[in-house]
């Protein structure tokens, strides 16, 4: 993974006149909510919008799973990262690396799992400028 991301900048910054910024991103991963029926979300369901911006925040503590990384939506509990899928996100904040996540689909189903798509990213940014 390493490689590749250092071969992905290497390339961008080529790519760019030495004065702009690159701002860009890795797509890490696509994941359905975890928990949704039971935080905020359903409260706050008229106000989300597909590209909301997530934060998410590590819960190390967590009695049912050490691994556990929250979903929040404007400073609310919205849900989890689905535990089959938050070893990677949870090494990748405990080691300090910034990640950002925002919502990719909504829909109004009953299968709690299918209401809330989002997807967590790995952002890439340097300053060209002379």
């Amino acid at each position: 993974m390493r490689r590749r991301l250092a071969l992905l900048c290497l390339v961008g910054l080529w790519m760019q006149p030495l004065h702009a910024q690159v701002a860009a991103h890795i797509l890490l991963q696509d994941s359905p909510l975890a928990g949704f029926q039971y935080h905020a979300g359903k409260a706050l369901w008229p106000q989300m919008r597909a590209g909301d911006a997530l934060s998410l925040v590590r819960e190390p503590d967590n009695p049912h799973d050490a691994r556990a990384v929250r979903v929040e939506w404007r400073g609310h509990k919205i849900g989890y990262v689905p535990r089959r899928e938050n070893a990677d996100v949870a090494r990748l904040l405990d080691r300090g690396q910034a990640l950002s996540a925002r919502i990719v689909r909504l829909a109004e189903v009953r299968d709690p799992w299918s209401r809330v798509r989002f997807e967590i990213l790995i952002p890439l940014q340097a300053d060209r400028t002379p």
